[in-house]
């Protein structure tokens, strides 16, 4: 599967946006979502992840109750709606897919298979 990440952009400290990813492929249904961020200098770090079902959500605790993570199967859409953002969020935002066949969901970078190729989030204080 090919994933597009798009959405991005700069926004002032407590302003919201969302991001989406878009991906190829008939079966997408058949993968877990996530995203992850690097912000400059940093290691690339883990903020939402969602089941193939939406059933299943986990967030950072970094975000916890400002971001909220779904999907469309129907579109080949995940999203990441972002609100009170906060000017430690910038970073350039990655989503990733994860071949699954139940509702578990996990943090683990190394447990996806598919990478989009990111998109920059920058919040200004």
């Amino acid at each position: 599967v090919q994933l597009q990440a798009s959405g991005g952009g700069l926004v002032q400290a407590g302003g919201s946006l969302r991001l989406s990813c878009a991906a190829s492929g008939r079966t997408f249904s058949s993968y877990s979502m996530g995203w992850f961020r690097q912000a400059p200098g940093k290691e690339l770090e883990f903020v939402a992840a969602i089941s193939w079902s939406g059933g299943s959500t986990y967030y950072s605790d970094s975000v916890k109750g400002r971001f909220t993570i779904s999907r469309e199967n129907a579109k080949n859409t995940a999203y990441l709606q972002m609100n009170n953002l906060k000017p430690e969020d910038t970073a350039v935002y990655y989503c990733a897919a994860r071949r699954t066949s139940g509702n578990f969901v996990t943090s683990d970078r190394f447990l996806y298979n598919f990478w989009g190729q990111g998109t920059l989030v920058t919040v200004s204080s």
